[in-house]
């Protein structure tokens, strides 16, 4: 009866002994607690501003340990602020998704360490959304030379900025152009969203016998989130 008796002890205590050892996950008395806030990138304001706002109502995932999946998720509050308790000590990352202009989401994380019983702070996730989200913009401007025939022979008359004049976009050694604006009544013209990368710019002028033809000015986006001047203005002839 003893031996019986000290079997199923035994046998209590090693079904005991995973829990007292147990790694990151639920079962303990830690919390783990933090904001995310939404960076939004509003289109077609041609300055790249940007308006940081709690984001309330998204999901928050994270990971105990080294897993390879999430263990658990929750949804932050009108604030933006999350809270996952009854954890463990150990190692920690917590995630939420970033939205691409092309629609793909992908994971910004932040990794934190757990003390037993503790609160552990995450620092501030920030994610992004917006169809300007990780582009930049190329501005540019269109001159008018006006030019009059006296006499048979074309005489320059007077400059200044090309209203409602089209300019086009394409990337460097393809034909086809994939985007193209109209000037302001200051001659002014910018191409937002475009990724880095290397672009043509190009717009019609006409010539001393009137026949149109082309400008080009090359430009080369190198980062996002910036804005690019081209360096001199399109000069086109009008031939009144």
């Amino acid at each position: 009866m003893k031996k019986t008796i000290k079997l199923l002890l035994f046998l209590v205590a090693m079904a005991l002994l995973p829990a007292c050892n147990k790694g990151e996950g639920k079962g303990g008395t830690g919390t783990i607690q933090g904001y995310v806030k939404l960076v939004h990138h509003p289109d077609d304001d041609f300055g790249l501003n940007v308006d940081t706002i709690a984001a309330a109502k998204t999901d928050v995932f994270i990971v105990y340990g080294d897993e390879p999946f999430y263990g658990d998720d929750i949804e932050t509050d009108p604030n933006g602020m999350y809270q996952f308790e009854y954890l463990t000590p150990g190692k920690y990352t917590i995630y939420a998704y970033s939205t691409l202009p092309t629609g793909e989401k992908v994971p910004v994380s932040q990794t934190v360490e757990l003390a037993r019983g503790a609160v552990a702070q995450v620092p501030t996730i920030y994610i992004h959304d917006g169809k300007a989200y990780g582009t930049s913009i190329v501005k540019g401007q269109v001159i008018a030379a006006f030019y009059v025939k006296d006499d048979g022979v074309w005489q320059f008359h007077a400059e200044g900025p090309a209203y409602e004049h089209r300019v086009y976009i394409r990337r460097a050694g393809e034909e086809l152009h994939f985007d193209d604006v109209r000037t302001g009544v200051d001659g002014r013209f910018a191409f937002q969203k475009l990724q880095p990368g290397n672009y043509e710019i190009f717009t019609v002028t006409e010539d001393a016998e009137e026949f149109p033809s082309l400008l080009f000015q090359n430009v080369t986006v190198s980062e996002a989130g910036r804005i690019y001047e081209l360096e001199e203005p399109f000069v086109i002839r009008i031939n009144l």
